[in-house]
């Protein structure tokens, strides 16, 4: 470990703590370290001018996660697996939420994969970046609704009746129009 990565590790220590909300943030950085790897390998061409916008739409959404984790870190600690407990469950929704904005962000990784390995696209006639594409803006919309929950979090009474976020409205089952 280098002085450099040292620093970094102190730094999070701070930021994000040790418990779920430092873990919800590292398994983002992963899943996004990821994704590049994989982009690295792609050949160059027409598939990775169109890919390099959506990554980098993607790698923009990493201050924002580590923004709502180090809030959750100092509105509600946690240094071990537990979620920290809330009468209405906020903070349990809110990690909810961040896993699975990290679990989006793998699975961004894992189509990537498929169209570099040359996988077809399971719906029929759907383009081969279609399906990245499809994923990052399901990240996105994760990262849009952990920011809403984090409003309620921080100011219960006045973001209690907060609609969800309108690019949200399918986590809630509402279908988009």
């Amino acid at each position: 470990m280098g002085l450099k990565d040292f620093v970094q590790t102190r730094r999070d220590n701070a930021e994000l703590g040790q418990g779920v909300w430092r873990r919800a943030h590292d398994r983002f950085r992963r899943g996004l370290d990821r994704f590049h790897q994989i982009l690295e390998r792609v050949e160059e061409g027409p598939l990775l001018e169109a890919l390099v916008p959506a990554a980098n739409r993607l790698a923009d959404l990493l201050p924002q996660v580590r923004e709502v984790a180090a809030s959750a870190q100092r509105l509600a600690p946690s240094e071990s697996t537990d979620i920290p407990a809330s009468p209405d469950g906020r903070y349990s929704e809110l990690h909810r939420t961040l896993s699975k904005a990290g679990n989006a962000v793998a699975q961004c990784a894992e189509a990537l994969a498929m169209l570099r390995c040359g996988g077809a696209c399971p719906a029929a006639g759907c383009s081969t970046a279609e399906s990245v594409e499809r994923r990052i803006t399901a990240v996105e919309e994760q990262i849009l609704e952990a920011k809403r929950l984090l409003r309620i979090a921080q100011a219960p009474a006045a973001a209690a009746h907060e609609p969800p976020h309108p690019t949200s409205r399918s986590l809630h089952g509402v279908r988009r129009g």
